[in-house]
């Protein structure tokens, strides 16, 4: 049975017991061999600590050439529907035009709950948003905003976010590794699979500290 009886429970057991590294290696384990992140997509602030876990909130960002009436017509109505717990996983198709996520984005989407942003595009307002303390996972930086450039089409629909299939309601899953992506059906099993390699790992890491050969380490335990 599941360690957890909610979102919040899963989401604390992760970010305390796991970590982005045994999360692919359990789904490699399950045959799926590309849930994480291209390693481009970095943390805007490095913390070599911290692990996030949230539910994906997808939305789908392209590029535009022209200045429309409205431009954050679907933009602000998507920041405004993040719920507690949720990632705001922007897909842009690698967009290197604009920076499509700054700092009055990050401070609703923190005002709403939302644990982080990732884009596999790329951001501005750095400074500000360090300040603010949300985190965000991008490609890059550009001082350029979106208005005349790019556009926020459509929210709550599958994207592909830095080289990943992301479904509404998927786990997301952050540290300074990268990020990495979780199906809900395969959910149960990945964490389950996760947590036993966090314990034999422990186990391996204690027995050569103490001076044990690798080879002897790997066949009792079989991690590396």
């Amino acid at each position: 049975m599941p360690r957890w009886n909610s979102d919040a429970e899963l989401f604390e057991l992760v970010e305390k017991e796991l970590r982005t590294a045994l999360l692919c290696d359990a789904m490699d384990g399950l045959g799926r061999l590309n849930q994480a992140m291209e390693e481009c997509i970095r943390p805007m602030q490095p913390d070599a600590a911290r692990v996030i876990a949230g539910r994906a909130a997808t939305a789908l960002f392209v590029d535009v050439h022209y200045r429309r009436a409205n431009p954050y017509e679907f933009e602000i109505p998507y920041v405004d529907a993040l719920k507690p717990g949720d990632i705001a996983v922007v897909a842009s198709n690698r967009s290197r035009s604009n920076g499509i996520w700054g700092e009055l984005m990050s401070t609703a989407a923190q005002c709403r709950g939302a644990k982080a942003t990732v884009t596999d595009g790329i951001c501005r307002d750095f400074r500000q948003i360090v300040e603010l303390g949300f985190p965000v996972y991008c490609a890059g930086l550009k001082p350029q905003d979106s208005a005349p450039r790019g556009m926020l089409t459509e929210h709550a629909v599958p994207v592909r976010c830095g080289g990943v299939l992301v479904n509404p309601g998927d786990l997301v899953v952050m540290d300074i590794d990268g990020v990495c992506v979780v199906p809900r059906e395969i959910e149960a099993e990945t964490v389950a699979s996760a947590l036993d390699r966090a314990s034999r790992e422990s186990h391996s890491k204690r027995e050569l500290l103490a001076g044990a050969l690798l080879s002897d380490v790997y066949a009792r335990h079989g991690v590396l």
